[in-house]
């Protein structure tokens, strides 16, 4: 399996409902071994980071197989509009 960017990106929009999601490569030459991650998804609305993160993992676990590291933050809309406005 090639886990891309592109990749990541389709299936957390997918699966999380996500409302917006950036992935970058973060591998040296951008080979695809590690990847960081913000993932906005009102899925996340009342859970804890951890859960959050069970989520991502979960969605992405075949995924993760392949790559050396993954590194996420995941907040809601309402977070992610707060950010922004910062």
């Amino acid at each position: 399996m090639v886990v891309t960017a592109e990749v990541l990106r389709d299936k957390l929009l997918k699966e999380l409902e996500a409302v917006h999601v950036e992935i970058e490569d973060t591998s040296p030459n951008r080979c695809a071994a590690s990847f960081k991650a913000l993932i906005v998804s009102c899925q996340f609305e009342g859970k804890p980071l951890l859960q959050r993160h069970r989520l991502v993992n979960g969605c992405l676990a075949a995924e993760l197989k392949e790559i050396h590291a993954f590194e996420q933050k995941t907040l809601t809309p309402e977070q992610w509009e707060k950010q922004k406005s910062q």
